[in-house]
């Protein structure tokens, strides 16, 4: 499969010295080469009607750092390149390849395509300033505003989003029948497999940050919604309450990205009880992970 990686360090630099038309340069040069990706979750790449829903707001809601903010943007940028950001993108890629090339797993697509953006530091906050998507095979974008604590951490937010890649060539995702189990394995796996890779040390604040009994008492609320279905419902359990409300959705009682510090320790019991590794695991359904998990047993 080959490996596209979009030179995104001379696009932000032309972006950010455009005096206008900075939003045209963004759509139609940033983010048209990932038109296919974005047509799948019905993003347009411009919108029909002045304001509405397109790429534009869909980036700003993910995380992304508004195009006209340039002062921020530079800073970042000359970070980047300063640690060569697309050659950690470049060796992770490549290392994650090797990976399921030795394991004979694949990815449903002739070509991946990774893009590398700049995130907005506030809205990211949560997140430690970097987050990625990696939900349709063929297709990753990681965003990061560089700091201490998140630039180490690039090749495993890399590697768990590649994750997501495998495990959507053997299994569909069903975005209104979702359930709260279902995406809790996904990430889970996903954070197992960046472990695998990268060690633990490594992982993201979404599974590091909880201590016991947060977790236990997450652990809780979570058992009890495991059937939970449809997209609004089972992000209310996923991300926690203080995004829930953000997006509108109904509170839980969760603290942030809860359903993913429990799914990484689901995949993990039931990898450590049941002697499989992430290979194996990768390949089998929610129910069998969570029923050996013994996670959720009392």
């Amino acid at each position: 499969m080959k490996i596209i990686i979009e030179d995104t360090i001379e696009q932000y630099k032309k972006l950010f010295s455009l005096k206008e038309n900075k939003e045209h340069f963004f759509r139609y040069t940033m983010m048209k080469p990932f038109e296919k990706m974005w047509n799948m979750i019905n993003v347009p790449l411009k919108a029909k009607q002045p304001n509405g829903y397109d790429v534009l707001m869909a980036t700003n809601m993910l995380g992304y750092l508004d195009v006209l903010d340039t002062e921020n943007g530079r800073q970042a940028l000359d970070s980047l390149e300063e640690i060569q950001a697309l050659q950690t993108v470049n060796h992770t890629l490549n290392n994650c390849m090797d990976y399921i090339k030795k394991h004979n797993l694949h990815i449903n697509a002739d070509e991946l395509r990774f893009g590398l953006y700049i995130a907005d530091p506030k809205k990211l906050e949560r997140q430690k300033g970097y987050c990625g998507f990696g939900g349709i095979p063929g297709f990753i974008q990681v965003s990061i505003y560089p700091s201490p604590y998140n630039i180490p951490r690039i090749p495993a937010v890399i590697a768990h989003e590649f994750h997501h890649n495998i495990r959507f060539s053997y299994f569909d995702w069903d975005h209104g029948n979702v359930t709260v189990g279902d995406y809790i394995v996904i990430e889970g796996l996903a954070e197992s497999f960046a472990k695998e890779l990268y060690g633990e040390q490594l992982l993201g604040p979404w599974v590091t940050s909880f201590d016991k009994q947060d977790l236990d008492y997450s652990k809780e609320v979570i058992k009890d919604a495991l059937h939970t279905k449809g997209f609004a419902e089972v992000s209310s359990y996923m991300f926690g309450d203080l995004i829930a409300k953000e997006q509108g959705y109904q509170p839980v009682g969760l603290s942030p990205f809860a359903g993913y510090a429990v799914g990484y320790q689901a995949v993990q019991s039931f990898m450590k009880n049941n002697h499989v590794g992430i290979k194996e695991a990768t390949l089998l359904g929610t129910d069998e992970i969570l029923r050996n998990c013994e996670l959720f047993s009392n």
